[in-house]
């Protein structure tokens, strides 16, 4: 039998409609992909979806998401396996990034793939390691209450300072989706951090964790667990950051798989050390 050949591939902008078949590509590879990710991803850029297709047919798809005029992260990068080693995949990785046009672009490889995106240009910023285990017992969690719709605005600047870019819309939407269970922790009127906790495939997720101190993390994880106790969660957690792998490691999880944060070039300072948790690996 004749596989079909890149020539026969069509790639397209891939729409919110398509957002089922990717994200369950993205579960049968592992990686537990939140259950109402999808509007949260389009709603910061509806353009930087694309998908394959062979007569009509899904087989690969990507996302080359865009933030202001100078960063772009690439995410979701699939092909059905089937269909894999035909060049699928490198004719759908060239159209779509084409609309990073000369941001610098951001992705979290896993480790099978690190080799070939140091060959397009990638360069390693850090390892993330995602632990994963039972929640833990409820804990006091002072100064921390669920985020409030008075709070986007003072969250938008504090997830500014822990980002490579401005995600407004992203940000709304992520806070607000269906599922999610957004805290804040606050020193009076001053945000200290916040986290988000919603439901995947296999697990629930918590990102992003977002914290000044240990502490203030300690108390964001806490509240965001109180009532998963015993139902198990995944973080994402940036091996740099020793203070986040010693609550992941002191919560009782254990690392299940690791990836690489890689950058075509500079990004613009931000607060790493307050980088707990990773807010998704597919939009960064």
């Amino acid at each position: 039998m004749t596989s079909p050949a890149p020539q026969d591939l069509v790639v397209t902008q891939a729409t919110l409609d398509d957002w089922p078949v990717i994200g369950g590509w993205a579960a049968d590879e592992g990686w537990n992909p939140g259950l109402s990710d999808g509007p949260a991803f389009f709603a910061q850029d509806p353009e930087g979806f694309f998908i394959g297709r062979i007569d009509g047919e899904p087989v690969s798809a990507i996302s080359v998401v865009t933030y202001g005029a100078d960063y772009a992260f690439l995410g979701c990068y699939l092909v059905r396996p089937d269909l894999r080693g035909h060049g699928h995949g490198l004719t759908t990785w060239k159209t779509a990034l084409a609309h990073a046009g000369t941001r610098t672009v951001g992705l979290d490889g896993v480790v099978a793939q690190q080799d070939n995106y140091r060959q397009s240009g990638f360069e390693l910023a850090h390892r993330t390691v995602r632990f994963v285990g039972e929640a833990p017992a409820p804990e006091a969690a002072a100064g921390v209450r669920p985020a409030r719709t008075a709070d986007l605005a003072a969250l938008t600047a504090y997830d500014s300072a822990c980002y490579p870019a401005d995600r407004p819309r992203f940000l709304a939407a992520w806070l607000t989706g269906a599922g999610h269970h957004a805290v804040v922790r606050h020193d009076g009127d001053r945000i200290t951090g916040y986290g988000v906790l919603r439901p995947g495939r296999d697990t629930l997720r918590i990102g992003p964790l977002f914290a000044d101190t240990a502490d203030d993390a300690r108390a964001l994880f806490a509240a965001l667990t109180a009532e998963a106790a015993g139902a198990p969660v995944a973080i994402d957690v940036p091996e740099t950051n020793a203070a986040a792998v010693a609550l992941a490691e002191a919560a009782g999880l254990t690392p299940s798989f690791e990836t690489a944060r890689m950058y075509t070039g500079p990004v613009r300072d931000h607060a790493r050390e307050r980088v707990f948790g990773v807010t998704t690996l597919e939009l960064g």
